[in-house]
């Protein structure tokens, strides 16, 4: 069979659409460069598969490549596009809130464009090249944070892989360095309480509030007196703040839309914060004097953080610490860990076990007790006869 001619050839039955050039027929050529060209057809396009020494080896890769475009795995080995045009382009095609979305900006920004791997054509990014921008990046990002970047570039992979951008995903199997998970020290009661007194009246509310419901922060600053039902003892969450534009907008999640008991001890903190500080017309309950809802950042890092310092809380204490407060206060009272999750607005109980599962007291008193109340009971013939004994 006559391999050097560019004319459609048939193996049993199959048209095969490529085909091997010797490149010395020239003769201006003769004897100069690698003798023998690969030649295949892809999408009614003449593509080049590359020249060897050696026709046996130009065969091999001709075959390869007629069995990649056969099996639909064939890529364009010429494609230019990066590294950081697929992530960008992977991210803006995913649903993201506006902070979200800046804080992903923010990684490819710095962590991915400015990198050699940024800059790498996606087809020729291998395992060892992906594996050493990672190791690189762990000097620079928590590994928390590595963890969500790596994700991120992965899944823009995985999307070119889809795509029949690229053959395969380099970042299967690369390894990251294990994220050390402090074990959380919640604030006491008497911590909280000290808080409240030192913030200021305008903001006392808030502390015993978030702290007795387990409130996000954004949930706080949005809620409402008609999300406040005193006579049941319950508060709604609808709705929250958003941190850019410190508009009213949708919770995190479907399960963050949720009903919390209403604490005695909160609900007396906002109704002394009602009378003295009247809700706007829309009924926001926590406003600046101007009736604006106030901005998380302001409210951490103005007020929270430095009544905190004053009062001797623990360094990096944030308004984050008083949920850890609320589901430490739950956990001790005997709550399960499937009705903490709801009170906090998790999508399940496995955030709240791997969070606070070390706060959780007593489990091996539970379980000694569990076993002996079971073992005295009157239908066990056994613990009956040691006790007559």
């Amino acid at each position: 069979m006559d391999l050097d001619s560019p004319a459609p050839r048939v193996r049993e039955g199959r048209w095969l659409m490529g085909y091997i050039r010797d490149r010395w027929r020239d003769p201006t050529r003769r004897g100069k460069g690698k003798r023998w060209q690969v030649k295949y057809r892809v999408d009614g396009r003449e593509r080049d598969g590359g020249s060897f020494d050696n026709r046996e080896v130009a065969k091999r890769r001709l075959v390869e490549l007629e069995s990649q475009v056969n099996r639909g795995e064939w890529v364009d080995p010429n494609n230019p596009t990066t590294v950081t045009e697929q992530v960008r382009a992977y991210a803006a095609q995913r649903a993201h809130r506006p902070r979200t979305a800046a804080r992903i900006e923010s990684m490819i920004r710095n962590h991915v464009e400015p990198t050699p791997l940024g800059s790498h054509r996606l087809v020729s990014v291998r395992p060892s090249v992906a594996q050493a921008w990672v190791s690189d990046r762990a000097n620079h990002m928590a590994p928390g944070t590595l963890r969500i970047l790596v994700s991120l570039v992965s899944g823009a992979f995985r999307a070119a892989v889809a795509d029949r951008l690229v053959a395969a995903n380099p970042f299967d199997g690369v390894t990251l360095p294990k994220v050390k998970r402090e074990r959380i020290v919640p604030l006491t009661v008497e911590q909280v309480a000290a808080l409240a007194d030192e913030i200021g009246d305008r903001y006392r509310a808030m502390v015993l509030v978030q702290a007795g419901c387990g409130l996000r922060i954004g949930e706080l600053l949005a809620l409402r007196v008609q999300d406040v039902d005193f006579l049941r003892r319950e508060l709604r969450v609808e709705h929250q703040i958003d941190r850019l534009t410190r508009e009213r907008v949708a919770p995190k999640t479907d399960r963050s839309r949720r009903t919390v008991p209403l604490p005695e001890v909160a609900a007396t903190a906002l109704a002394e914060h009602l009378r003295r500080f009247p809700p706007t017309e829309e009924g926001l309950i926590f406003h600046t004097q101007a009736g604006r809802p106030i901005a998380h950042d302001w409210y951490g890092n103005k007020i929270f953080v430095p009544a905190a310092r004053r009062v001797g809380l623990p360094e990096g204490t944030t308004t984050h610490d008083l949920r850890h407060h609320y589901a430490s206060l739950l956990l001790a009272a005997g709550q399960s860990v499937v009705a903490v999750a709801e009170h906090l607005g998790h999508e399940n109980a496995t955030l709240v076990l791997t969070t606070y599962g070390h706060l959780m007291p007593g489990a091996d008193d539970l379980a000694r007790r569990a076993v002996d109340d079971a073992w005295r009971s009157p239908e066990c013939s056994v613990a009956n006869r040691s006790a007559a004994e």
